[in-house]
């Protein structure tokens, strides 16, 4: 009977749940192994087969593969690779470059996959070590240790799919992927390609790495049906040849599309900290959107805005590899904090200062740093600085070493974001003399983006699908009959505006016998608001905006529209409260507050707009 203070059989279970954010952060962790062991060049395979569902075939991810040209491993760093909190980086002085652990190969593999088998070779392939590790055999209790590397033929289906393997790499290969996030190949990369090219970008920018993507179907091992090489992803958006430059260019937009904060000699500030008797540099850097970057209505729903969106926190880095993108330090319900980018560069040996995870995910002692307000604690402690770094480091928390760095960075982003309300300012008064003339375009403008990116998501509506299946003459038909329903001058005319308008949505007053305030008619692939001029809410909520305030307008009148818009507004959303109040108990009253919600959702995403 085993003695084991830990069972492996039962432990195995609980370390699959390792708190990796995803598949591509599971993904990076082989990638950390192959620059690691001196790779130049990783390529990140995606197998697929293909299955009946019903009358329909679809395509499932079956395997994923990583395969590098680094120096690969002889039978004793192998065998000690697959074993759980081993390897050949667990000395201190041996943590100079991304390892660490001795977890992130076995850990990430059975986060997402039943099986790992790795095949390494460093005189020729046909030197291949090979073992595994299956989460099945360690729970029925019939695999307690890593099979001993014996030399094994590298299976001739990959031999098949890669068409050259160098004389020394390794290759890890995932099987029975039970936890893997994204179904499909293509969905895996696009979603890899943003955080492993940020997590990676010093290395890709650099030239020092290439890391490649493809998929291939598994009944047809000669073609890939899909290839991607990564391109670095930059938040400080200061690199050039990023994964944002191409649509920067059809923009006309400069690339990068950041400035160094302070130019050259202000961007970086180098702290220097004393830990185990050694001095460590910690770097900090800065950066803020141009005003051409911003330039523009709702700059943050266009592409490169959008792109800036998913990289908003400040980035952390450790021997140059991302752990990171830390959103303490951001303002959460601000969309501007996508206008500038901030990165902390540290080497391995401030692991501890840092709260360094084994997962290589965060840096736990910076990241509460970030949420902490430093003078209200002070206030309450009634200390200084000083004072309150000397009693956490009597307490040996090392987050004391940090504290100047912290402190630095929360003044330094209060000036940046001064700048960025100062930038929108500045962007504001340059489009004051026609702002009047553009707004009634705008506004549907930034609807029409954001529903072509519903739609990139999956979500089709009727427009949708009539303006993929119908033809220019059917859709312009339809508009005529619509608009001539309500009388509108010259319809036809007006629908040919309207067909070749670039905007989704359009508004048409329009007196129509209904209680309705408005109607919505999915027509020539638009989306057609009536509001109707007829319903008292038109001439208390409508009208009163929709007239141009003269110039020479009393401070008094001015302010009675606004009070009379706002007071339409809450008789709005008032009627709507009343009409759910009165509904009966039941399925129809769920059905009510279940629409509120969901257009409050929806609402959410049209109003969400970058100042």
């Amino acid at each position: 009977m085993s003695n084991s203070i830990v069972p492996v059989h039962l432990v195995v279970k609980s370390m699959r749940d390792n708190g990796y954010k995803n598949t591509a952060y599971a993904i990076a962790e082989l990638i950390d192994n192959s620059l690691q062991h001196g790779s130049s060049k990783v390529d990140l395979i995606c197998v697929e087969d293909d299955f009946k569902i019903g009358l329909k075939t679809v395509s499932r991810i079956s395997e994923i593969a990583v395969l590098d040209n680094g120096k690969g491993m002889n039978k004793e760093v192998l065998q000690k690779a697959l074993q759980f909190g081993n390897g050949t980086n667990l000395d201190k002085a041996a943590q100079t470059s991304i390892g660490k652990f001795g977890m992130g190969l076995p850990s990430s593999s059975i986060s997402q996959a039943v099986r790992v088998d790795v095949w390494s070779w460093q005189n020729g392939i046909l030197n291949a070590l090979h073992t595994y590790i299956d989460v099945d055999e360690i729970s029925y209790g019939n695999m307690s240790d890593v099979p001993e590397p014996q030399i094994s033929k590298i299976p001739s289906k990959w031999l098949q799919i890669v068409n050259e393997i160098e004389n020394s790499g390794t290759l890890v290969i995932w099987s029975n992927l039970d936890r893997c996030l994204w179904k499909t190949g293509k969905t895996i990369i696009d979603h890899s390609e943003f955080i492993v090219g940020r997590m990676y970008r010093k290395f890709i920018n650099s030239g020092s790495a290439k890391i490649s993507a493809t998929v291939i179907k598994n009944n047809n091992l000669n073609q890939a049906i899909y290839k991607q090489d990564f391109t670095a992803n930059d938040p400080l958006y200061l690199m050039p040849n990023t994964s944002i430059s191409k649509e920067l260019t059809k923009q006309g937009l400069f690339d990068p599309m950041f400035v160094k904060l302070g130019g050259d000699d202000g961007f970086e500030k180098k702290y220097t900290i004393s830990f185990e008797g050694k001095n460590h540099d910690v770097f900090v850097r800065y950066s803020i959107a141009t005003e051409a970057t911003r330039k523009g209505y709702n700059a943050g729903s266009l592409p490169h805005g959008k792109h800036a969106g998913n990289n908003i926190g400040v980035s952390i880095l450790r021997a140059g590899r991302e752990l990171d993108l830390d959103t303490s330090w951001t303002n959460s319900h601000d969309t501007r904090e996508r206008w500038w980018g901030v990165e902390v560069e540290f080497p391995p040996a401030l692991d501890e200062v840092f709260g360094v995870t084994n997962n290589k995910q965060y840096a736990n002692n910076f990241r509460e740093l970030g949420y902490l307000d430093l003078n209200r604690i002070l206030d309450e402690r009634g200390q200084t600085m000083l004072e309150f770094k000397e009693e956490l480091l009597d307490e040996n928390d090392t987050k004391a070493l940090l504290i100047d760095i912290a402190k630095d960075i929360k003044s330094q982003l209060a000036r940046i974001r001064d700048t960025i309300k100062a930038q929108a300012k500045n962007l504001e008064k340059g489009t004051a003399t026609t702002r009047h003339v553009q707004d009634d375009d705008d506004v549907e403008k930034h609807a029409t983006d954001i529903t072509n990116t519903r739609k990139e998501d999956g979500h089709i509506g009727q427009s949708d699908k009539d303006d993929d299946e119908k033809s220019d003459d059917e859709k312009l038909k339809d508009l005529v009959s619509e608009l001539v329903g309500d009388d509108v001058p010259e319809a036809e005319d007006y629908a040919k505006t309207i067909l070749t308008s670039d905007i989704k949505y359009q508004f048409i007053d329009a007196n129509f016998e209904s209680p309705a305030f408005f109607s919505v008619a999915p027509v020539g692939g638009k989306i057609i608001i009536k509001l109707n001029t007829s319903h008292p809410a038109y001439d208390q909520f409508v009208e009163i905006l929709k007239d141009e305030i003269d110039e020479n307008a009393s401070k008094e009148s001015i302010e009675k529209r606004l009070i009379d818009a706002k007071n339409g507004m809450k008789l709005l959303l008032m009627a709507w409260a009343r009409y759910e109040d009165e509904q009966p108990d039941g399925k129809r009253k769920n059905n009510v507050r279940d629409a509120r919600i969901d257009w409050g959702k929806m609402a959410s995403e049209f109003m969400t707009i970058d100042e």
